[in-house]
């Protein structure tokens, strides 16, 4: 065998190398875990910040990675062709075309790629440096590439710029969130409770909000000691006032405060000044999101908020638990009274009280019941009946069974919800 054989051969299987290195690179890297490279740079992985630097100029990076690619596939494919050509004639370029091809897809294409993404991490900081020096070397080239798509794109009317955002970084999360529960690689609650977080930004306090029909009142207009037995004997600790009209809140009295007056006046309840100790009710209007609302209670450091409408008319109240219950899901403590509304039944049904969120329901048997045009599981019958159903009636809607159980004057107070069977 000649020198110039060996070398010949030598030459070709270098550019082989290259040429899965570079494919195994290009995987890698864009195979990677931004967020793992980051916390890796962050702990002060000098390979980790270069990958990180190569993947802040993906567009170069990948111009350069193909180009170089393509450069070696070439070479090592003229130098195998000449190769053969001088040993078997004519007959050396189909030789040439088989064996390159048979080489090049197996041990520079598909090997090192499918070692790339099954160790994406690995790869990505080993060849980083290698990857750093291409792309340097051959940016001027990589311009050059790039001027000349730029100029052939705008000959067909297509803008530089001109980008679609097909998937929202919100939405990939959400994905991929999705992608790691279905796979038994997150539990539901937790994977409830990052989704939860995401609809903070699109969920109104309208959606978890208290109506006023189940909010508890206090009428500021009976005697202060009775007033005062009312705040001791509840649950909770913030109770609205109204005075002529439910719907007239003129403050909201804390249990705290009621207790320290209490004190004060040596035990009189009849001796207490309501008004004096009562705070300011904070009114905010329906449409405000649970982002905003949040803020604004660690703005106030208040916990406590009534909800109108466009009119100003009262609608409900919500507090910083309702918010955190969007996230956690149901937070009870020694005082709450234990209230879920939602009651499996043995034939696969569900009995449902007509105020249960769609949202909530959801989220504990993991449905999907559309929430835009109704809050609770008694408003979408409503609004897709049209009428206010008696009890008895039944609809479908939604691949699910709605059957009214109960219904108070003109409210559906209880429902048996059944999944129907996809076709």
């Amino acid at each position: 065998m000649s020198i110039d054989l060996v070398i010949a051969v030598v030459a070709i299987l270098i550019l082989l190398f290259l040429s899965g290195l570079f494919s195994g690179s290009e995987t890698a890297l864009t195979a990677a875990s931004r967020p793992r490279i980051s916390h890796l740079e962050k702990q002060g992985n000098h390979r980790a910040k270069a990958v990180i630097r190569l993947l802040e100029a993906r567009e170069r990076l990948i111009g350069s990675i193909l180009l170089g690619n393509n450069l070696v596939n070439i070479l090592a494919s003229a130098l195998a062709t000449s190769l053969l050509i001088s040993e078997f004639g004519d007959a050396g370029v189909a030789y040439a075309t088989v064996l390159m091809t048979a080489l090049i897809l197996i041990f520079s294409e598909v090997l090192p790629k499918t070692y790339a993404l099954r160790h994406p991490i690995r790869t990505s900081l080993r060849v980083a440096r290698f990857v750093g020096v291409t792309v340097t070397i051959l940016t001027p080239l990589v311009v050059a590439v790039e001027w000349v798509v730029v100029l052939t794109l705008r000959l067909f009317g297509a803008e530089r710029g001109a980008q679609a955002l097909l998937v929202s970084p919100q939405e990939e999360l959400r994905s991929a969130i999705q992608l790691h529960t279905d796979e038994g690689g997150m539990v539901k609650h937790e994977s409830d409770m990052l989704h939860g977080i995401f609809d903070l930004s699109k969920t109104s306090v309208e959606d978890v909000m208290i109506h006023r029909s189940n909010m508890t009142v206090i009428d500021a207009g009976q005697p202060s000691e009775l007033v005062v037995n009312e705040v001791l004997s509840s649950p909770y600790t913030r109770l609205p006032i109204w005075r002529d009209d439910p719907e007239n809140i003129v403050g909201v009295l804390h249990a705290k405060d009621v207790l320290r007056e209490l004190v004060a006046v040596g035990g009189n309840g009849s001796a207490i000044d309501l008004q004096k100790i009562a705070t300011e009710p904070w009114f905010i209007p329906e449409t405000t999101t649970l982002v905003e609302q949040m803020a604004a209670f660690r703005a106030r450091r208040q916990h406590f908020a009534l909800v109108v409408d466009e009119y100003g008319a009262l609608m409900g109240m919500v507090t910083l638990e309702d918010i955190l219950e969007e996230i956690v899901g149901p937070i009870a403590d020694e005082y709450d009274v234990s209230h879920r509304g939602i009651r499996a039944q043995p034939d696969g049904s569900v009995i449902v009280e007509g105020g249960v969120t769609i949202r909530d329901l959801n989220r504990d048997l993991g449905w999907s019941l559309p929430d835009e045009e109704a809050v609770t599981v008694a408003g979408i019958v409503i609004h897709e009946s049209q009428s206010i159903p008696d009890v008895g009636q039944v609809f479908q809607y939604y691949n699910t069974r709605f059957e009214i159980v109960r219904r108070k004057r003109n409210q559906i107070s209880l429902l048996r919800l059944t999944p129907l069977k996809k076709a």
